[in-house]
Protein backbone atom coordinates (compact mmCIF):
# COMPACT_ATOMS: atom_id res chain seq x y z
CA UNK A 1 0.00 0.00 0.00
CA UNK A 2 2.97 2.57 0.37
CA UNK A 3 4.59 1.74 -2.08
CA UNK A 4 1.19 2.21 -4.56
CA UNK A 5 0.73 5.54 -3.00
CA UNK A 6 4.52 6.40 -3.44
CA UNK A 7 3.99 5.95 -7.30
CA UNK A 8 0.44 7.80 -7.19
CA UNK A 9 2.30 10.89 -5.09
CA UNK A 10 5.09 10.82 -7.68
CA UNK A 11 3.34 10.61 -10.75
CA UNK A 12 0.91 13.36 -9.27
CA UNK A 13 3.90 15.78 -8.68
CA UNK A 14 5.39 15.03 -12.24
CA UNK A 15 1.49 16.30 -13.41
CA UNK A 16 1.89 19.18 -11.16
CA UNK A 17 5.30 20.05 -12.47
CA UNK A 18 3.90 19.74 -16.25
CA UNK A 19 0.93 21.94 -15.44
CA UNK A 20 3.39 24.70 -14.18
CA UNK A 21 5.49 24.33 -17.03
CA UNK A 22 2.37 24.43 -19.87
CA UNK A 23 1.11 27.31 -17.61
CA UNK A 24 4.55 29.54 -17.56
CA UNK A 25 5.27 29.00 -21.68
CA UNK A 26 1.47 30.12 -21.72
CA UNK A 27 2.24 33.35 -20.21
CA UNK A 28 5.62 34.36 -20.86
CA UNK A 29 6.51 32.38 -23.84
CA UNK A 30 4.33 33.80 -26.05
CA UNK A 31 5.42 36.87 -28.28
CA UNK A 32 4.11 39.58 -25.74
CA UNK A 33 4.98 41.55 -23.00
CA UNK A 34 4.18 39.86 -19.73
CA UNK A 35 4.78 43.13 -18.04
CA UNK A 36 2.46 45.64 -19.84
CA UNK A 37 -0.21 42.86 -19.03
CA UNK A 38 0.67 42.66 -15.64
CA UNK A 39 1.02 46.54 -14.85
CA UNK A 40 -2.62 48.28 -14.52
CA UNK A 41 -3.58 50.65 -17.11
CA UNK A 42 -2.07 53.70 -16.12
CA UNK A 43 0.92 52.03 -16.18
CA UNK A 44 3.88 55.04 -17.56
CA UNK A 45 6.82 53.96 -18.87
CA UNK A 46 8.91 54.25 -15.59
CA UNK A 47 7.00 51.68 -13.84
CA UNK A 48 6.81 49.43 -16.67
CA UNK A 49 10.28 48.91 -16.92
CA UNK A 50 10.50 48.66 -12.93
CA UNK A 51 7.46 45.54 -13.15
CA UNK A 52 9.70 43.95 -15.72
CA UNK A 53 12.98 44.50 -13.21
CA UNK A 54 11.33 43.46 -10.12
CA UNK A 55 9.91 40.33 -12.34
CA UNK A 56 12.88 39.42 -14.11
CA UNK A 57 11.78 39.31 -17.42
CA UNK A 58 14.80 40.33 -18.89
CA UNK A 59 16.41 36.98 -17.53
CA UNK A 60 16.32 33.84 -19.94
CA UNK A 61 13.23 31.90 -20.15
CA UNK A 62 14.68 29.02 -18.41
CA UNK A 63 15.96 31.36 -15.43
CA UNK A 64 12.16 32.87 -15.23
CA UNK A 65 11.07 29.11 -14.51
CA UNK A 66 13.61 28.00 -12.53
CA UNK A 67 12.68 31.07 -10.45
CA UNK A 68 9.07 30.65 -10.45
CA UNK A 69 9.71 27.23 -9.60
CA UNK A 70 11.66 27.22 -6.84
CA UNK A 71 9.34 30.48 -5.29
CA UNK A 72 6.61 28.20 -5.25
CA UNK A 73 8.12 25.14 -3.37
CA UNK A 74 10.90 26.78 -1.46
CA UNK A 75 10.58 30.27 -1.55
CA UNK A 76 12.00 33.53 -2.17
CA UNK A 77 13.66 36.38 -0.42
CA UNK A 78 10.82 37.73 0.97
CA UNK A 79 8.11 35.77 0.32
CA UNK A 80 7.77 32.18 2.02
CA UNK A 81 7.00 28.88 0.14
CA UNK A 82 4.57 28.89 -1.67
CA UNK A 83 5.52 32.23 -2.94
CA UNK A 84 2.98 32.53 -5.89
CA UNK A 85 4.39 35.93 -7.27
CA UNK A 86 3.09 39.72 -6.74
CA UNK A 87 -0.40 41.17 -8.33
CA UNK A 88 0.27 44.77 -9.74
CA UNK A 89 -3.64 44.71 -9.96
CA UNK A 90 -4.34 43.65 -6.51
CA UNK A 91 -1.02 45.56 -5.05
CA UNK A 92 -0.83 42.27 -2.56
CA UNK A 93 1.24 39.28 -2.96
CA UNK A 94 -0.99 36.45 -4.64
CA UNK A 95 -0.64 34.14 -1.73
CA UNK A 96 -2.16 37.10 0.55
CA UNK A 97 -5.23 37.17 -1.69
CA UNK A 98 -5.67 33.10 -1.51
CA UNK A 99 -5.21 33.50 2.33
CA UNK A 100 -8.72 35.33 2.29
CA UNK A 101 -10.23 33.84 -0.44
CA UNK A 102 -9.12 29.91 0.19
CA UNK A 103 -10.90 29.75 3.52
CA UNK A 104 -14.18 30.40 1.49
CA UNK A 105 -14.07 27.90 -0.74
CA UNK A 106 -13.51 25.20 1.19
CA UNK A 107 -15.76 26.70 3.92
CA UNK A 108 -18.34 26.04 1.10
CA UNK A 109 -17.59 23.16 -1.02
CA UNK A 110 -16.42 20.90 1.78
CA UNK A 111 -19.65 20.71 3.84
CA UNK A 112 -21.90 20.86 0.89
CA UNK A 113 -20.14 17.63 -0.63
CA UNK A 114 -20.75 15.61 2.52
CA UNK A 115 -24.21 16.77 2.15
CA UNK A 116 -25.13 15.99 -1.16
CA UNK A 117 -22.37 12.57 -1.22
CA UNK A 118 -24.94 11.18 1.95
CA UNK A 119 -28.45 12.55 0.37
CA UNK A 120 -27.54 11.76 -3.06
CA UNK A 121 -25.83 8.26 -2.71
CA UNK A 122 -28.40 7.54 0.32
CA UNK A 123 -31.24 8.48 -2.17
CA UNK A 124 -30.24 6.61 -5.01
CA UNK A 125 -29.70 3.22 -3.28
CA UNK A 126 -32.94 3.49 -1.15
CA UNK A 127 -34.51 3.86 -4.49
CA UNK A 128 -32.87 0.97 -6.58
CA UNK A 129 -33.55 -1.18 -3.37
CA UNK A 130 -37.70 -0.26 -3.58
CA UNK A 131 -37.60 -0.64 -7.36
CA UNK A 132 -40.91 0.48 -8.89
CA UNK A 133 -42.54 1.71 -5.52
CA UNK A 134 -44.08 5.14 -4.42
CA UNK A 135 -40.66 5.88 -2.78
CA UNK A 136 -38.71 4.84 -6.25
CA UNK A 137 -41.08 7.33 -8.54
CA UNK A 138 -40.63 10.29 -6.05
CA UNK A 139 -37.22 9.93 -5.72
CA UNK A 140 -36.80 9.70 -9.59
CA UNK A 141 -38.81 13.08 -9.40
CA UNK A 142 -36.49 14.91 -7.12
CA UNK A 143 -33.41 13.80 -9.37
CA UNK A 144 -34.67 14.89 -12.69
CA UNK A 145 -35.65 18.41 -11.00
CA UNK A 146 -32.54 18.79 -9.61
CA UNK A 147 -30.57 17.98 -12.66
CA UNK A 148 -33.17 20.30 -14.80
CA UNK A 149 -32.54 23.38 -12.48
CA UNK A 150 -29.59 25.81 -13.09
CA UNK A 151 -27.82 26.68 -9.70
CA UNK A 152 -28.42 30.51 -9.55
CA UNK A 153 -31.73 29.90 -10.42
CA UNK A 154 -31.94 27.62 -7.13
CA UNK A 155 -29.99 29.88 -5.42
CA UNK A 156 -31.68 33.30 -6.18
CA UNK A 157 -35.30 31.27 -5.18
CA UNK A 158 -33.66 30.28 -1.74
CA UNK A 159 -32.46 34.15 -1.08
CA UNK A 160 -36.03 35.36 -2.04
CA UNK A 161 -37.90 32.94 0.06
CA UNK A 162 -35.64 32.18 3.51
CA UNK A 163 -33.71 36.07 3.38
CA UNK A 164 -36.07 38.65 1.42
CA UNK A 165 -39.60 36.90 2.77
CA UNK A 166 -39.82 34.40 5.56
CA UNK A 167 -36.87 36.70 6.49
CA UNK A 168 -35.44 33.46 8.92
CA UNK A 169 -31.43 33.97 7.72
CA UNK A 170 -29.23 36.70 7.39
CA UNK A 171 -27.82 37.92 3.57
CA UNK A 172 -25.11 35.66 3.29
CA UNK A 173 -21.85 37.43 4.32
CA UNK A 174 -18.92 34.89 5.00
CA UNK A 175 -17.97 35.14 8.71
CA UNK A 176 -14.57 32.96 9.74
CA UNK A 177 -15.47 29.84 11.56
CA UNK A 178 -12.80 30.48 14.39
CA UNK A 179 -14.44 34.03 14.75
CA UNK A 180 -18.22 33.56 14.97
CA UNK A 181 -19.22 29.31 14.61
CA UNK A 182 -23.25 30.72 14.70
CA UNK A 183 -22.48 33.43 11.72
CA UNK A 184 -20.68 31.21 9.47
CA UNK A 185 -23.36 28.50 9.94
CA UNK A 186 -26.19 30.89 9.05
CA UNK A 187 -24.22 32.45 6.00
CA UNK A 188 -23.36 29.25 4.42
CA UNK A 189 -26.62 27.16 5.14
CA UNK A 190 -27.94 28.24 1.61
CA UNK A 191 -24.76 27.67 -0.70
CA UNK A 192 -24.75 24.08 1.04
CA UNK A 193 -28.55 23.19 0.52
CA UNK A 194 -28.17 24.84 -3.27
CA UNK A 195 -25.31 22.30 -3.94
CA UNK A 196 -26.70 19.81 -2.12
CA UNK A 197 -29.87 19.47 -3.93
CA UNK A 198 -28.30 20.31 -7.54
CA UNK A 199 -25.12 17.52 -7.16
CA UNK A 200 -27.16 14.80 -4.92
CA UNK A 201 -30.10 14.53 -8.24
CA UNK A 202 -26.83 13.44 -10.01
CA UNK A 203 -25.86 11.41 -7.18
CA UNK A 204 -29.16 9.39 -6.84
CA UNK A 205 -29.67 8.81 -10.31
CA UNK A 206 -26.01 7.29 -10.84
CA UNK A 207 -26.19 5.54 -7.36
CA UNK A 208 -29.45 3.65 -8.89
CA UNK A 209 -28.17 2.86 -11.69
CA UNK A 210 -25.04 1.29 -10.23
CA UNK A 211 -27.28 -0.47 -7.99
CA UNK A 212 -29.90 -2.54 -9.87
CA UNK A 213 -26.55 -3.02 -12.56
CA UNK A 214 -25.09 -4.65 -9.90
CA UNK A 215 -27.88 -6.76 -7.84
CA UNK A 216 -28.13 -8.26 -12.06
CA UNK A 217 -24.97 -10.11 -11.72
CA UNK A 218 -24.17 -13.24 -11.07
CA UNK A 219 -22.38 -13.50 -8.49
CA UNK A 220 -25.01 -11.64 -6.72
CA UNK A 221 -27.53 -14.27 -7.44
CA UNK A 222 -25.18 -17.24 -6.59
CA UNK A 223 -25.32 -15.19 -3.39
CA UNK A 224 -28.80 -15.23 -2.64
CA UNK A 225 -29.09 -18.90 -4.00
CA UNK A 226 -26.68 -20.25 -1.39
CA UNK A 227 -29.25 -18.71 0.90
CA UNK A 228 -27.35 -15.48 2.57
CA UNK A 229 -29.87 -12.89 3.77
CA UNK A 230 -30.66 -9.81 2.21
CA UNK A 231 -29.39 -7.66 3.96
CA UNK A 232 -26.00 -9.35 3.85
CA UNK A 233 -25.91 -9.52 0.15
CA UNK A 234 -26.58 -5.87 -0.09
CA UNK A 235 -23.70 -4.96 2.06
CA UNK A 236 -21.27 -7.32 1.39
CA UNK A 237 -21.77 -8.02 -2.48
CA UNK A 238 -23.98 -5.22 -3.87
CA UNK A 239 -22.63 -1.69 -2.33
CA UNK A 240 -19.14 -2.52 -2.34
CA UNK A 241 -19.11 -2.78 -6.28
CA UNK A 242 -21.75 0.18 -6.95
CA UNK A 243 -19.98 2.44 -4.81
CA UNK A 244 -16.60 2.18 -6.92
CA UNK A 245 -18.06 4.67 -9.69
CA UNK A 246 -19.70 6.90 -7.02
CA UNK A 247 -16.00 7.19 -5.52
CA UNK A 248 -14.37 8.60 -8.87
CA UNK A 249 -17.28 10.94 -9.92
CA UNK A 250 -17.11 12.32 -5.99
CA UNK A 251 -13.48 13.00 -6.44
CA UNK A 252 -13.77 14.72 -9.77
CA UNK A 253 -16.54 16.80 -8.60
CA UNK A 254 -15.18 17.85 -5.22
CA UNK A 255 -11.57 18.48 -6.56
CA UNK A 256 -13.08 20.54 -9.72
CA UNK A 257 -15.67 22.29 -7.08
CA UNK A 258 -12.16 22.80 -4.61
CA UNK A 259 -10.90 24.94 -7.52
CA UNK A 260 -13.11 28.22 -7.41
CA UNK A 261 -17.25 27.64 -7.14
CA UNK A 262 -17.54 30.45 -9.45
CA UNK A 263 -21.63 30.42 -10.04
CA UNK A 264 -22.00 29.93 -6.32
CA UNK A 265 -19.59 32.55 -4.96
CA UNK A 266 -21.51 35.05 -7.34
CA UNK A 267 -24.89 34.10 -6.89
CA UNK A 268 -24.59 34.21 -2.72
CA UNK A 269 -21.78 37.30 -2.94
CA UNK A 270 -18.97 35.41 -1.80
CA UNK A 271 -15.44 36.07 -2.73
CA UNK A 272 -13.44 33.14 -2.67
CA UNK A 273 -11.28 30.97 -5.56
CA UNK A 274 -13.92 31.23 -8.10
CA UNK A 275 -14.61 35.32 -8.16
CA UNK A 276 -11.25 35.76 -8.10
CA UNK A 277 -10.15 33.92 -11.19
CA UNK A 278 -12.79 35.65 -13.00
CA UNK A 279 -11.64 39.22 -11.78
CA UNK A 280 -7.66 37.79 -12.79
CA UNK A 281 -8.51 37.31 -15.94
CA UNK A 282 -10.80 40.13 -16.36
CA UNK A 283 -8.14 42.25 -15.12
CA UNK A 284 -5.12 40.53 -16.95
CA UNK A 285 -3.57 39.53 -13.79
CA UNK A 286 -0.76 36.91 -14.81
CA UNK A 287 0.20 36.17 -11.50
CA UNK A 288 -3.31 35.50 -9.82
CA UNK A 289 -3.96 33.27 -12.72
CA UNK A 290 -1.24 30.91 -12.80
CA UNK A 291 -1.43 30.56 -9.08
CA UNK A 292 -5.14 30.10 -9.66
CA UNK A 293 -4.61 27.44 -12.55
CA UNK A 294 -2.09 25.67 -10.28
CA UNK A 295 -4.10 25.51 -6.80
CA UNK A 296 -7.04 23.78 -9.18
CA UNK A 297 -4.44 21.40 -10.44
CA UNK A 298 -3.14 20.75 -7.31
CA UNK A 299 -7.03 19.95 -5.66
CA UNK A 300 -7.64 17.51 -8.58
CA UNK A 301 -4.43 15.51 -8.45
CA UNK A 302 -5.12 15.11 -4.88
CA UNK A 303 -8.83 14.30 -5.00
CA UNK A 304 -7.76 11.73 -7.50
CA UNK A 305 -4.84 9.92 -5.29
CA UNK A 306 -7.52 9.94 -2.81
CA UNK A 307 -10.11 7.97 -4.97
CA UNK A 308 -7.14 5.68 -6.37
CA UNK A 309 -6.48 4.82 -2.59
CA UNK A 310 -10.03 4.41 -1.63
CA UNK A 311 -10.03 1.96 -4.33
CA UNK A 312 -7.92 -0.49 -3.03
CA UNK A 313 -10.16 -0.46 0.40
CA UNK A 314 -13.64 -0.63 -1.38
CA UNK A 315 -13.37 -3.14 -4.08
CA UNK A 316 -11.22 -6.22 -3.55
CA UNK A 317 -11.32 -6.68 -7.52
CA UNK A 318 -8.86 -3.87 -7.84
CA UNK A 319 -5.07 -4.78 -6.99
CA UNK A 320 -2.16 -2.30 -6.00
CA UNK A 321 0.06 -3.45 -9.34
Amino acid sequence: MGTFLLRRVLLGLLTLFAVSVVTFLMFFALPRDPAAAMCPKNCDAQRLERVRDELGLNDPKAVQYLRYFKGVFAGRDGCPAPCLGYSYVNNEPVRDTFTRTLPVTLSIVVPAAVLWLALGIGLGMLSALRRGTVFDRLAIGFSLSGASMQLYFVGGVLLLVFVYSLKVLPYPRYTPLLDDPLAWLTALVLPWCTLAFLFSAVYARLARAQMLETMSEDYVRTARAKGLPERTVVRRHVLRAAVTPLVTAAGLDVGTALGGTVITETTFGFRGLGRTAIDAVRDGDLPTIMATVLLAAAFIIVANIVVDALYTQIDPRVRLR
